[in-house]
């Protein structure tokens, strides 16, 4: 054995033992938390984790290198996975299919953890009805060079408009730099409505606030703007669920508020060791987000009064593909997140009079999800550039190839 290796630790859960490999292995090291630390943390709060994740088949989203190494996504429950792990089998719209996992008691939240999972990616169906989502994503993504009052405001639109079509939201902090509002929803409606319905509460806030909300879907149209994301609600989307534990240096986690904190709170408020306090003391302020699940009529009525969504124009080249509006140029593909940053700087050092025109929105570093886990885009919007200064598109300084 390894010295670095320490033996495992089995835990009594429920009647179930899981095995947790390498208890002792930090997995934050600011905070000095261990993979045991994560295990016992999801104990704690299993009550709120499991109202969020449990019952719906999930993708695991493995750090097995840790938090500093990108993680990779694996659909398929491991075969040899233990006797308390449900499984439910999804087909996807490309036409593939997946044996995923179900995790339904605090056990499974355990067993999903030792594996090198610190958030939770549930679907928004439950395994017993795979066609039918039982719940509407509201995803408040913020552009860059957006403060937190302006995401504040727009999740206040966004309640008002809810509630006005019968609905009610339940806030969380995204465990990043957003918010998600949740919406439990009586599962009747297909994916194509539910995200009809997710697309026209986009557009309906954006209507109530332009310039502050946008439904726009290709980035660098939005501005520095709350974009309403609302394909999120797309067939094989997931995103982290409630009490799911970020990879960020602090040991961030996604957390359930109340309406009257979401003005007063921080995202950055919200880590393992504050939530393990917060919900010790107070439990979770979505306890009673199954009570009453809503409709989506109001929506969907709401939905033929505006009409189809402004369609992109096409390129002239006869593929049908969108042009975009914008004069983008693109600077890099890369494997992961650090090396698209450090070809941004060597661009940006390049051509210095050009970085000074530039607005936050204007640099877009985009996660692309790959085969099995994340690849990075990186493009600059010359939109404030003058058109006889913006510099031509060249070879790229990175091409990276997810799928080779």
């Amino acid at each position: 054995m390894s010295p670095s290796k320490t033996p495992a630790e089995t835990l009594e859960v429920d009647g179930h033992e899981v095995r947790i490999t390498s208890p002792d292995r930090v997995v934050f090291p600011g905070p000095g938390l261990t993979k045991l630390d994560i295990v016992r943390y999801y104990l704690a709060v299993a009550d709120g984790a499991l109202r969020g994740a449990g019952g719906r088949p999930m993708v695991l989203k493995r750090f097995v290198k840790g938090i500093d190494q990108e993680a990779f996504f694996q659909k398929r429950v491991p075969e040899n996975h233990p006797d308390f792990i449900g499984t439910a089998t999804l087909h996807y719209a490309r036409g593939t299919e997946a044996e995923e996992t179900v995790v339904r008691d605090a056990a499974g939240l355990a067993w999903v953890a030792n594996l090198g999972c610190l958030d939770l990616n549930p679907h928004p169906v439950r395994a017993e009805d795979l066609d039918h989502p039982d719940e509407l994503r509201v995803d408040l993504d913020p552009m860059p060079g957006v403060d937190w009052s302006q995401i504040v405001d727009v999740a206040f639109i966004a309640r008002d408009v809810l509630e006005e079509y019968g609905l009610t939201g339940w806030p969380k902090t995204s465990g990043s730099r957003g918010l998600h509002i949740l919406v439990r929803i009586a599962p009747h409606w297909d994916f194509r409505q539910v995200r009809l319905a997710a697309e026209t509460l986009a557009r309906e806030v954006e209507n109530r606030a332009p310039g502050l909300a946008t439904a726009r879907w290709w980035k660098e149209e939005r501005g520095e703007s709350v974009f309403v994301d609302f394909n999120q609600n797309a067939k094989d989307r997931t995103v982290a669920s409630a009490y799911s534990i970020r990879p960020l240096p602090d040991a961030r986690v996604s957390t359930p508020l109340a309406w009257d904190e979401v003005r007063t709170r921080r995202p950055e408020e919200f880590t393992v060791a504050t939530v393990l306090e917060r919900f010790a003391d107070i439990g979770d302020p979505h306890r009673g987000i199954d009570d009453a699940p809503g409709t989506l009529d109001g929506l969907l009525r709401l939905a033929d009064e505006l009409g189809p969504a402004e369609k992109p124009p096409r390129g002239p080249d006869g593929s049908g593909r969108r042009a975009s509006t914008m004069p983008l140029i693109e600077i890099a593909r890369t494997k992961t997140k650090p090396e698209a940053l450090e070809l941004l700087e060597r661009w940006k050092a390049e051509h210095p009079e050009v970085e000074g025109m530039l607005h936050p929105a204007d640099v877009l570093v985009d996660g692309m999800r790959g085969s099995s886990s994340l690849w990075y885009r990186v493009r600059v919007n010359l939109q404030h550039v003058p058109e006889a200064e913006r510099p031509e598109q060249g070879a790229l300084l990175a091409d990276y190839d997810p799928w080779a």
